[in-house]
């Protein structure tokens, strides 16, 4: 009954549908699955029996889904015990999918490890600071460094690729879910790890007593053994803090590389599509430094509770990519919420607007049980079709449309603002006798957002990149945000962009800290004092709003901390008008052939958009349409499509007579989108 239920309402939709456009997808060998689009689910059929199996893949089938992700969280449905593999179960589901014609994304399930490897191997269990061990009640809770389990997994990714990597129905493979979203152990042997890591990295004692500053207060190191394994929240210098967060971040990355290799010996055809949370605050690791060496796609859980940080994380997880964005968990419910009608649907075109490409409801089925047993799936947890299974149905047919009019969308930014994982552990520290937060005020992420949105809401593609490793001369325009912690590769790097003839602005915050996480003993900012034709010492909070104006714009500061700057060769371009003696709130400095620009304020909207469109004419950055607060349009092969994320019904000015080929609607001056609307006008 429930299948036949799904068949009629899925035939009432197909009528209802507006017609296939007649023009074919362009074709990309070098994308996934040739450059379509997908729109899909997750799914463990460990949870399933043969017949919910059956069930299952007749309502996506019938709904139109054209993909899912398997594999992921499931290392002992494959491998129950050390050495026995057992591939039949889902040898079954996987030809079931590919007989239905969708497609699968083949995730290496090697977090979390099987209980047996803890039980055989105690060397990846976890232990706290305090020297206990964690029994690993929760996923995730493996120690990645400990040989035993890098050997397993390599052992159980090559069985499950050479198996799998060349099937028919597998488009993509994925690595470790959320890798970056473990925990850090604290054992004798990870100590004696990180010793052998200190050692490559700085050769000799020495050279970890001057990085360390171990002066300071007699730590002075006469002997390796007297390194210890710095405390995540309790006391402790913040220079010896960030290498153990760079030795956790190499420890995912060798395990990415390890499986990437794996990749390319058993499925080379394949590209790889991973979801892998690397900027997780429990663990994490340097995506932006790295992704190159194991990505062929930039893929995320997109959970996002507003358009501007989910588009930022969109534009992070790309990086200076040029293959399109994978959602390989999206929002259809979650914790304790059912879901909102029309707004999975909605946030799938914003994931077209960003360069997205496929989009994975997390999760088909309801679970029964688990740690996500109230996240509410396209499938109800008595196994009935909810309404979102066929929301998802009319998204997929709908998509089939929009690879026609020139969807996924490359996107080629003018304008990148930067994001250093590194920086963002400096900044981010919350530690007893630390009090970084006394000084650094603003969360790190809020300097990001608020330098992005701006630019972003003018409905301007805007890269995230990682400054010290990609080629800014791509780029017309260059944001560093209170970028604390700027190494030499990052101010070189900003040194010849500048002289080359680039634009940067900066803003406070920014370049106090080098790569050891110490204060710079230049001027400030750390080794760019000249290019910005100036130095910042003193540093205020005041009371209320700062006022002033740029380009003919009056401001008010939400965030109300600045510096006060002293210009040598820079000019000024704006002053306080609320603040003693009028310090200067931006200023510019020629410097080579191009121009630096340093704004004494916290990023924030209120400053930085005035400034933006102020450089725009001069540096042949064109806005995109113009569009209410909460819309976002891009043009797309001369067809533009509107994106409604507000929460209210809106009117947008548009040129002349166009036609809706979503709505089906004839517009003549004033489009009209309703709560999670959506059009593309020709």
């Amino acid at each position: 009954m429930k299948l036949k239920a799904l068949m009629f309402a899925t035939a009432t939709l197909l009528s209802a549908a507006s017609p296939v456009m007649t023009q074919q997808a362009q074709s990309r060998a070098d994308w996934a699955g040739q450059g379509q689009l997908f729109v899909g689910t997750c799914y463990q059929p460990v949870d399933r029996s043969p017949e919910q199996i059956k069930l299952d893949i007749a309502y996506m089938k019938q709904a139109g889904l054209t993909v899912v992700r398997m594999g992921d969280l499931s290392w002992d449905y494959f491998e129950p015990r050390e050495g026995q593999f057992t591939f039949e179960a889902f040898d079954s589901v996987i030809a079931q999918m590919h007989a239905a014609g969708i497609k699968v994304i083949l995730d290496i399930g090697g977090s979390p490890a099987p209980l047996w490897l803890h039980q055989t191997y105690p060397g990846v269990t976890l232990v706290r600071e305090d020297g206990t061990k964690l029994y690993p009640a929760e996923r995730y809770m493996d120690d990645i460094t400990d040989p035993d389990y890098r050997r397993l997994l390599h052992r159980f990714a090559d069985r499950l690729t050479q198996r799998y990597g060349n099937h028919p129905a597998v488009i993509a493979i994925g690595y470790n879910n959320e890798i970056g979203n473990g925990y850090m152990s604290f054992s004798e042997p990870v100590r004696q790890r990180f010793i052998s890591w200190l050692k490559v990295k700085y050769d000799d004692l020495s050279a970890v007593n001057k990085a360390w500053a171990t002066q300071r207060w007699s730590r002075t190191l006469t002997d390796w053994d007297q390194i210890r394994i710095p405390s995540v929240s309790g006391v402790g210098p913040n220079e010896r803090y960030l290498d153990m967060r760079r030795f956790w971040s190499d420890a995912s990355i060798d395990i990415l590389n390890d499986l990437e290799a794996l990749r390319k010996k058993n499925a080379p055809t394949k590209p790889a599509i991973s979801n892998l949370f690397s900027d997780s605050a429990r663990r994490g690791f340097d995506y932006l430094a790295t992704y190159r060496q194991y990505t062929t796609h930039g893929a995320f859980g997109y959970y996002a509770g507003n358009p501007i940080a989910g588009a930022f994380e969109t534009m992070m997880m790309k990086g200076a990519m040029s293959s399109p964005v994978w959602f390989n968990e999206f929002q259809a419910g979650n914790f304790g919420f059912y879901g909102e009608k029309g707004r999975s649907r909605m946030l799938g075109y914003f994931g077209l607007l960003n360069g997205g490409q496929g989009m994975l409801a997390w999760t088909f089925n309801s679970h029964l049980g688990g740690e996500e047993q109230i996240i509410f799936g396209l499938i109800d947890h008595d196994d009935t079709a909810s309404w979102k299974l066929e929301e998802w149905g009319t998204i997929s047919r709908e998509f089939q449309t929009m690879q026609t009019l020139g969807f996924p969308r490359e996107i080629n930014p003018e304008i990148a603002v930067s994001y250093s994982w590194e920086s963002r552990q400096a900044a981010s520290r919350e530690a007893e006798g630390i009090r970084l937060n006394k000084y650094y005020t603003t969360p790190y992420r809020d300097h990001k957002f608020n330098a992005f949105g701006p630019l972003y809401n003018d409905n301007i593609d805007v890269a995230v990149i990682n400054i010290a490793h990609e080629d800014l001369s791509r780029y017309k325009l260059l944001v560093i945000a209170g970028e604390y912690l700027m190494d030499k590769a990052s101010t070189d790097a900003v040194r010849k962009y500048v002289s080359d003839g680039g634009t940067v602005i900066m803003t406070a915050l920014s370049a106090k800290v080098n790569e050891n996480n110490q204060f710079y003993n230049t001027p400030l900012p750390g080794n760019l004092s000249d290019i910005f034709g100036l130095k910042t010492r003193e540093f205020y909070h005041n009371p209320q709003p700062l006022t002033g104006t740029i380009n003919g714009i009056d401001f008010k500061t939400t965030i109300n901390h600045y510096e006060i700057l002293e210009p040598s060769t820079a000019e000024v371009m704006a002053r306080f008008s609320n603040i003693e003696g009028a310090p200067p709130v931006v200023t510019v400095n020629r410097f080579g052939k191009g121009k630096a620009i340093y704004v004494a304020t916290h990023a924030q909207p209120a400053v930085l958009q005035p400034l933006y469109r102020q450089l725009y004419q001069e540096l042949g950055i064109e806005a995109g349409p113009v569009t209410p607060e909460g819309v976002y349009a891009r043009v797309v092969d001369g067809r533009t499509l509107y994106v409604n994320t507000s929460r209210k019904p809106v009117e947008i000015n548009i040129d002349g007579r166009r036609k809706g080929l979503l709505t089906g609607e004839n517009w003549n001056d004033k489009l009209q989108l309703g709560i999670n609307g959506v059009d593309i006008l020709e």
